[in-house]
């Protein structure tokens, strides 16, 4: 008569500690990060959207149409031909190396002021984490303070009393982004510090700037990755609206905002002025968000291991 099968076939002296050891071994790797980027259709999606206007920038730097800042009054108001693919502006300029510059310059008011509120909040956030108490409570009040202004009222009373200009519509986004930035930073840097890891870390005598560095920082990197990409969508948008208002980038310098400014006066004449600006604004902040949202979800270590 054949033996009853057993977890304990096959392991050496039959201990069935062994085999239960053997049974609980996992079959196999959890899947990778961009295997699981692969399958979120958030994060795909996202990227692609996102990489079309990095590549638009870029290609913007090396070739355009026609010139964006070559007035052809003969050629206003085109319709999209071959010879001009989207069309020309109320000043005879192409319409489609406009908005190839305009991604350029929505890309580098992005970068920089998100740059601003990250560096800076990102800072305040990590010491008013490790430093708790009264310096906590001051970073904390002063966030809630700026965030009593609304960024575009902000924005217009700072372009308002130093002149408008791109670079003064940078520092007003990238000083709303400091506490947005240092909100985050500091909820989940409180709760990384609370981990038995870093509790071990200060027991062996570690600093909080050593434990910072080396343990906080880079449990909540993810966060902040996320937090960056959903900024950066606020900051093009944001820069195409006090572009809108006139507080923006100036002429001659191409933006999406000015353009559709620009079109709004003639919506009956040629409303196709308005519609290519506003899908540029609208497909460059839905790719980053969607870029966030599917970051989020690839990131989160929980959705990681339930697949």
């Amino acid at each position: 008569m054949t033996a009853p099968h057993s977890a304990a076939q096959g392991v050496p002296n039959g201990d069935p500690l062994r085999a239960a050891f053997a049974v609980s071994k996992p079959s196999a790797h959890p899947p990778s990060f961009w295997s699981r980027a692969a399958q979120n259709r958030s994060f795909a999606l996202g990227a692609i959207l996102t990489l079309l206007l990095v590549f638009a920038a870029a290609l913007s730097l090396v070739w355009t149409p026609w010139s964006p800042y070559e007035i052809d009054m003969a050629a206003k108001l085109q319709a999209p031909s071959r010879l001009h693919w989207l069309g020309t502006d109320p000043f005879g300029r192409d319409v489609a190396s406009l908005l190839l510059v305009g991604a350029r310059n929505s890309i580098l008011v992005g970068v920089i002021a998100v740059s601003i509120g990250l560096l800076v909040g990102v800072s305040l956030g990590l010491m008013a984490a490790a430093k708790r108490g009264w310096v906590e409570e001051v970073i904390m009040r002063l966030a809630d303070f700026t965030f009593a202004f609304p960024a575009i009222l902000s924005a217009i009373m700072m372009t308002a009393v130093f002149g408008a200009g791109i670079v003064n519509s940078i520092i007003a986004i990238g000083i709303f982004n400091i506490p947005n930035f240092a909100r985050v930073t500091r909820a989940s840097a409180n709760a990384v510090w609370s981990r038995e890891f870093v509790l071990a870390a200060r027991a062996c005598g570690l600093g909080p700037l050593r434990i910072t560095l080396h343990h906080v920082l880079p449990n909540i990197a993810s966060v902040l990755i996320v937090q960056t990409t959903i900024r950066f969508a606020i900051a093009i948008l944001a820069e195409a609206a006090l572009s809108y208002l006139g507080l923006g980038t100036q002429p001659p310098n191409p933006s999406w905002g000015r353009m559709l400014a620009e079109a709004q006066t003639l919506l009956f004449q040629a409303p196709l002025l308005a519609v290519f600006p506003g899908v540029a604004i609208v497909l460059a902040v839905l790719g980053l968000n969607l870029l966030g949202d599917g970051l989020r979800d690839v990131m989160d270590p929980r959705l990681a291991r339930r697949r």
